[in-house]
């Protein structure tokens, strides 16, 4: 009895040896899984846009300043004193319109005299001519000396030279008083009055007596790089090209025009071309000395295949994008650019409309890779499937 019971705490001993290995193999097994599964594949969240098909304007942009198609300072020809004053500050007026007028009076007197004098040197050359007649004939018969006959014809020659003079003074005068009235040469926009009324003015005067500046049409004079400017000329000689005009901040369109001529010399300092383009501006939307972007429209690139411009990356390899399959993983896509405009890029070749890209999220990503895709301006949680196309 004492024989057994010193074999019996051995036995337990193993069983429980037996026990703990057990349990170990299976806490060891249970950490190797979770351990796998712990390495598995990432779920990458990116964003992406669906590849479209559409009409793409190809435009190109450069800085530019209105001009007034005609500036006008206007001035007088003659001295004088202001009567009146026609014109309204900032009125519209129509070529020809009167603007202001100077005191006319001594310019008629000067006409007047003019025409006196000219009668009067009109009938001394008629006298002359009688008398020249008369010794015609004397001298013909010898009654009349030689002197006598050619002085007599000098005469005639002398006012007939004087009547020329007196007729020269007439139209001298009658320019004076037409320009006694100044008129519009074109018509346009009256700037800020600089004279008033009863002041006395003189042709020798620096200061003009008023602007006039022609706002309809106007004129955008703006840049662009030389090596576009081939490209310009060919499409001008195919047809018109149109001009927009945008803000400042580029952000808001003012007014459509056309382009009119490209300058004839390239700026060797900057490498651009100077262009200029016409605007109706009946609106009067555009003002001289304005800061506005001109955009260029060269052509309309019909059924392009357009991605946003963030989707385009580039490589070691060329410019690619990421495609995201219906499996929920992307594929590196190397893509061939045809042009940028604004936040968007028109694409040759690489992926196809209606496709899904990858957007922003790719500094992550590399072919294969598991991706949780959703649309720009949504959360995480309301994400769409990748490949999903539509809103």
């Amino acid at each position: 009895m004492n024989g057994s019971d010193h074999r019996f705490p051995g036995s337990w001993w193993c069983a429980a040896a037996i026990l703990g290995l057990a349990v170990l193999c299976s806490c060891s097994g249970s950490s190797a899984k979770s351990a796998q599964a712990g390495t598995g594949p990432q779920t990458v969240p990116v964003t992406v846009a669906t590849v479209e098909r559409k009409d793409m304007p190809l435009v190109v942009s450069g800085l530019g300043s209105l001009t007034a198609f005609n500036t006008v300072n206007l001035k007088t020809r003659v001295d004088g004193q202001i009567v009146q004053i026609a014109f309204r500050e900032g009125q519209s007026v129509n070529k020809g319109d009167l603007l202001i007028v100077i005191d006319p009076r001594p310019y008629q007197v000067a006409l007047e005299q003019a025409e006196a004098n000219l009668a009067r040197d009109q009938s001394q050359l008629k006298n002359a001519r009688i008398d020249y007649d008369r010794y015609n004939g004397l001298y013909k018969d010898g009654v009349v000396p030689q002197q006598q006959y050619d002085a007599q014809r000098a005469l005639v020659g002398q006012l007939e030279g004087t009547i020329q003079a007196d007729q020269a003074a007439i139209d001298n005068a009658k320019l004076n008083l037409v320009y006694t009235k100044i008129t519009a040469p074109v018509s346009g926009r009256v700037g800020l009055r600089q004279v008033d009324i009863g002041n006395m003015v003189h042709a020798a005067d620096t200061t003009s007596l008023l602007v006039l500046t022609q706002l309809k049409p106007i004129a955008v004079i703006f840049t662009l790089p030389e090596d576009v400017l081939p490209d310009v000329a060919k499409r001008m000689r195919a047809g018109g090209l149109t001009v927009d005009a945008y803000s400042r901040d580029d952000t808001t369109k003012i007014a459509s025009g056309k382009l009119l001529t490209i300058d004839n010399q390239i700026d060797s300092s900057t490498g651009t071309g100077r262009l200029k383009a016409i605007f109706d501006n009946e609106d009067e939307a555009l003002w001289p000395n304005q800061f506005v972007n001109a955009h260029l429209l060269l052509e309309t690139r019909k059924n392009a295949t357009v991605v946003p411009a963030a989707a385009v990356q580039r490589g070691p390899q060329g410019m690619f994008a990421y495609a995201v399959k219906p499996d929920k993983t992307v594929e590196m896509r190397p893509v061939k650019i045809s042009f940028t405009a604004g936040n968007q890029t028109v694409l040759e070749s690489g992926v196809v409309p209606g496709e899904v890209v990858v957007t922003d999220g790719q500094d992550k990503l590399q072919s294969g890779s598991a991706v949780e895709a959703h649309q720009a301006g949504q959360t995480a949680g309301t994400s769409k499937p990748a490949g999903t196309v539509g809103p």
